[in-house]
């Protein structure tokens, strides 16, 4: 079960994360991120940004993930094959059960306005998990304005306003205000984590990188 980090108060660490819900190193880097905080005994506050890996992607994509990558990447057939199987081994390393069989490839910026509107409702960090755990390992359509509100409506949000929010584009500029932000701050990949506003680190890091980042910010080594 994921831990929940979502903890707010003035003294707390802030950690910004860039990601993409099509991420799979986002959502291993997310346990690592966990299980680093579960041992910490300070207080955080986690918020994270969009970040689009492939805009280009269609919403309803003809092909399964294979067909995708070998096209996106210029990748024969099987050594994408042997690229999934190997994430698939990593992540189960981290408790996560990938599917790539049932993985629908699809553009994920409403997923991102998604996630702008629940954090209005203190229901951001929830809603990356669902939205990840949805993507990875159920094969469920996070591309879709329909099946998006399902998914808020199974944490906890109100799915008519979820619904509302998704389909006037309300969070559309705040979703491309982060993704112009992370350009603007150099980030070209995703995972990637600011803490306290000034240190980065990118990549899905082991635990013991945050660890030590997150204690050397609290003794103001960094």
């Amino acid at each position: 079960m994921a831990l929940d980090v979502s903890v707010s108060a003035e003294s707390a660490i802030k950690i910004d994360v860039w990601s993409d819900v099509a991420c799979p190193w986002c959502y291993v880097g997310k346990r690592r991120l966990e299980r680093a905080l579960s041992t910490w005994h300070g207080e955080v506050a986690i918020e994270f940004h969009s970040f689009e890996l492939a805009p280009d992607t269609p919403v309803d994509f003809a092909g399964s993930e294979v067909d995708f990558l070998a096209r996106h990447k210029g990748m024969p057939n099987d050594q994408v094959e042997q690229m999934l199987t190997q994430m698939t081994s990593l992540a189960a390393e981290e408790g996560l059960a990938f599917d790539y069989e049932a993985l629908q490839h699809t553009k994920t910026l409403k997923a991102h306005e998604l996630l702008h509107y629940a954090k209005t409702v203190g229901k951001q960090v929830d809603m990356k998990e669902r939205l990840l755990k949805a993507y990875f390992e159920q094969g469920r359509h996070v591309g879709r304005v329909g099946e998006l509100v399902a998914l808020a409506d199974e944490i906890g949000v109100d799915p008519e306003k979820a619904r509302d929010a998704l389909e006037s584009g309300a969070y559309a500029d705040d979703v491309a205000a982060d993704i112009a932000q992370a350009h603007s701050l150099g980030i070209n990949g995703v995972p990637f984590y600011v803490f306290d506003g000034r240190v980065g680190v990118s990549g899905a890091q082991p635990s013991d990188v945050f660890t030590n980042v997150l204690e050397r910010i609290a003794r103001k080594e960094l």
